[in-house]
């Protein structure tokens, strides 16, 4: 009897060691925090807000979505109509090697491998002195399937470039038309 408790008990440790060993190597993004202290979390679901806009540099394909708080902002006219953001607004623009379409009868460039979650949100109390808008950059490593904010990703990293555009609330792009 006492065996099979002793077994029983060494069996169930490893069962635990190795759903724990699976546990950390999984990763949730969710948890990761920016230098500035801006969560991953608080962009939960933005794979399936609405697209905004879209950008290209000769290294990156870009694709820009809102959250819906954005997206109703932009629809009511906003930035165009003078008025800011409301608060709570994020925007995030998803970055992407390209490569040449194999498959299209033409030559396009395609999204290849993601690269970076570079995100915006409105929070004047948080963000005073950049307009209310906080900044950070969420790198993925495709190889390790793991996103990592970056080190050098302060809350007002961005705002050194978005400082062209505080006449339309900080914000590059606008609502395309569709």
């Amino acid at each position: 009897m006492k065996r099979n408790s002793k077994l029983t008990i060494a069996i169930a440790a490893a069962v635990l060691a190795i759903l724990g060993a699976v546990a950390v190597y999984a990763q949730d993004k969710y948890s990761l925090k920016s230098p500035s202290g801006i969560a991953f979390a608080d962009f939960k679901g933005y794979e399936d807000w609405s697209v905004v806009s879209s950008a290209r540099t000769e290294e990156v394909l870009k694709v820009i979505v809102a959250n819906p708080t954005m997206i109703k902002a932009y629809k009511a006219g906003i930035p165009g109509n003078g008025q800011p953001f409301p608060e709570g607004s994020r925007i995030v623009k998803l970055q992407w090697k390209p490569k040449k379409s194999t498959e299209a009868q033409f030559v396009v460039d395609v999204p290849d491998v993601f690269s970076q979650a570079f995100v915006m949100e409105k929070d004047s109390k948080r963000y005073p002195k950049t307009g209310g808008w906080g900044y950070a950059v969420f790198n993925y490593d495709a190889a390790s399937d793991k996103f990592t904010a970056d080190p050098k990703s302060l809350s007002d990293c961005g705002n050194a470039c978005h400082t062209a555009v505080k006449a339309k609330d900080y914000i590059f792009h606008p609502y395309q038309k569709r």
